[in-house]
């Protein structure tokens, strides 16, 4: 019998532990703060300056809903914590509560979904391949017996390798810890690709020592959706952020800060990466929307 109880007991203390986790709101306004989760290497979209410092596209989108949730909660002021994650670490971080918000390069997915949830599409992605400017190469047939990056805990390669036209293309998987490893996988020539979302490929061609030295080619391996992930069944916070969101839609606010991270130069080499939102993009923004990347699937 005290088994059992002490069975019970240790259930209540998880689902309350499970509860408080789920209740954003009220652990940002009981706590004052709130932890951001950034990249230290996704292009435009989540980048570190280094010294703590991070921006980027979806950075700024945070701050800016996070300003609002601050107003929503009547808080004077809210520490904002920013938390470095990975490709392999940010969904266990965001479902255990070390992260409130994920502000990084994550595609909303079904699966994904089944364990975290996604705010409104902010970006559109279509998935590339990056190469050096004299390899020649200038399609995916061309990989047959090269040696591809791409970035763990990502489904960029899977991406490539079930591709139509990947049918019978035999490459080599190597694999960078982030985005900026697996870039220097390819300037270094450990590599002779480097697959990824296009912004990310073109965020690190922008920041490469000489950016000429390397292009995108070749077909549209994917379209994703990336968004901003939050804890599941969470229902008050994921209004207040995807509304937030929603009112920079429709200000023009968001488009201005594509603008400014994208069109720009850029710190810290005040290069530009020179990529306006492609339609798919704009169509997000003018029907805000959280689907999957299995309904941008090609019928």
């Amino acid at each position: 019998m005290k088994k059992s109880l002490l069975v019970l007991a240790a259930l209540s203390a998880v689902t309350a532990a499970q509860a408080q986790t789920t209740d954003t709101l009220k652990k940002i306004k009981d706590s004052g703060s709130v932890t951001m989760g950034v990249r230290e290497s996704s292009g435009s979209l989540s980048y570190t300056l280094g010294d703590g410092k991070y921006v980027g596209y979806h950075v700024e989108i945070c701050e800016n809903v996070l300003r609002d949730v601050r107003k929503q909660l009547g808080l004077s002021s809210m520490t904002v914590k920013y938390q470095p994650v990975t490709s392999q670490n940010r969904i266990p971080l965001v479902q255990n509560g070390t992260v409130d918000i994920e502000c990084g390069s994550t595609t909303n997915n079904a699966t994904r979904q089944k364990d975290v949830a996604f705010a409104v599409t902010t970006f559109v992605e279509e998935v590339r391949i990056a190469v050096k400017a004299s390899s020649g190469i200038t399609s995916i047939g061309q990989l047959v017996g090269k040696t591809v990056a791409t970035t763990t805990g990502t489904t960029s390669v899977q991406t490539l390798r079930k591709h139509e036209r990947a049918n019978g293309v035999d490459f080599k998987e190597v694999f960078g810890k982030d985005h900026a490893d697996s870039f220097l996988l390819l300037e270094s020539g450990r590599a002779d690709a480097f697959v990824m979302d296009g912004a990310i490929l073109a965020g690190n061609i922008a920041k490469a020592k000489v950016p000429a030295d390397f292009k995108i080619v070749g077909e549209v391996l994917a379209v994703e959706p990336i968004a901003i992930m939050m804890r599941k069944d969470d229902p008050a916070f994921k209004t207040a952020v995807d509304n937030s969101i929603k009112a920079m839609m429709k200000s023009g606010d968001l488009a201005k800060i594509w603008d400014k991270w994208f069109m720009q130069p850029i710190p810290p080499s005040n290069t530009k990466v020179g990529m306006p939102p492609n339609e798919a993009t704009k169509a997000a923004w003018a029907n805000p929307n959280d689907k999957p990347a299995e309904s941008y699937a090609k019928k």
